[in-house]
């Protein structure tokens, strides 16, 4: 195997040669379990931790690997290794820390495209639809949505949330599939290319491992039976991992995602929500908030069924969202800042009790 079957490019190549890792190995990280990792090089797959600098040197979650990462790395032949350097990220697919304001949980790193996963049953929420955009958008992903288990309903219901779909979001790829009878498998299958990076986002029991499974031709996820009371199949996946494909692409399968939080979208939300963007230009008032000023032009599209109410609705949600988040972060900063303040102030004073 060659690192550009992982995806390694010319620009990750120039900045190793720059930065003068020529004795580090250069692997890509594949799992993430509480700080250990496991990293795949061109001769084997390796449990690394990172170094005590490049812990403490760490500001926040950002600064230590994801899976997805490109890593220089020392090797043993123990099969362990230890992880000095992170590679430039071209893409980080983020969200909310649950239960952690202002903190920041890197979902996957260095992604081509992501699978935005539904099942046509019960799970089908387009409003969770466009949050996910949302994060693909800002993250600087692709996305594809995958309309799932088409099997357990009509022909005229899977029309209906197609239409749906198409109503509120444009211009982005939607593939109706089963994985029970591989139904669309192969439009899938044609949509990957090789050394590119896919990840799938969807809630628990979407069918997301058992759509890796079938298209790896591997039992690599355990997947479970299908719950009778939801219709769903259980929650199996607890950690992200990264596969490479027969094909040569590279899938990351990622556990279900119950919460969404969004973080970093003023682009996200501008490219999903781009025709409220885009009338928004048009308002009265500059610092117009679209929800009661006079001269209010996406008031006004709504009014006339120009602009979807339910999408204009998730619209303000998310931008609320957006204002708390950055918000919290602001006030996270001040914090810190004060902290660090009373700890240099504090030493200043020990330094003066010594003499």
């Amino acid at each position: 195997m060659k690192l550009e079957d992982l995806g390694y490019n010319e620009k990750l190549e120039e900045f190793r040669i720059e930065q003068k890792l020529d004795n580090f190995e250069i692997g890509r990280v594949i799992a993430e379990h509480k700080e250990r990792y496991v990293v795949k090089t061109t001769k084997a797959e390796l449990e690394a931790e990172i170094t005590g600098n490049l812990r403490f040197s760490a500001t926040s979650r950002e600064d230590f690997p994801a899976v997805g990462d490109w890593v220089a790395l020392t090797t043993y032949d123990s099969g362990s290794a230890i992880i000095h350097k992170i590679l430039p990220r071209f893409s980080i697919i983020k969200r909310q820390a649950v239960g952690q304001f202002g903190e920041i949980q890197i979902i996957a790193t260095n992604i081509d495209y992501a699978f935005l996963i539904q099942a046509a049953d019960r799970d089908f929420n387009i409003n969770r639809l466009e949050r996910y955009l949302t994060i693909c958008y800002s993250s600087k992903v692709s996305p594809i949505i995958l309309l799932n288990k088409i099997d357990l309903v009509d022909e005229q219901k899977i029309n209906e949330i197609l239409e749906s779909i198409k109503i509120r979001i444009k211009d982005v790829p939607i593939i109706a599939i089963s994985n029970e009878t591989q139904i669309g498998y192969e439009t899938i299958k044609k949509l990957i290319e090789k050394g590119k990076t896919y990840c799938m986002l969807g809630s628990s029991g979407v069918g997301k491992s058992t759509l890796l499974n079938n298209l790896s031709g591997r039992n690599i996820m355990k997947t479970d039976l299908i719950s009778q009371s939801t219709s769903k199949g259980r929650h199996v996946t607890s950690h992200r991992e990264l596969i490479v494909l027969e094909n040569g692409g590279i899938l990351v399968d990622n556990p279900g995602m119950r919460e969404v939080g969004i973080t970093d979208t003023t682009t996200g939300l501008e490219t999903t929500f781009d025709k409220i963007i885009s009338l928004s230009q048009k308002c009265k008032f500059k610092d117009c908030t679209h929800t009661n000023e006079a001269g209010c032009s996406v008031l006004e599209a709504v009014d006339k069924g120009e602009i979807d109410k339910t999408s204009y609705e998730n619209y303000l949600r998310l931008e609320r969202e957006k204002e708390h988040f950055e918000s919290t972060i602001v006030e996270r900063r001040k914090k810190e800042k004060k902290f660090g303040k009373m700890m240099k102030n504090y030493k200043k004073d020990i330094n003066k009790n010594k003499y």
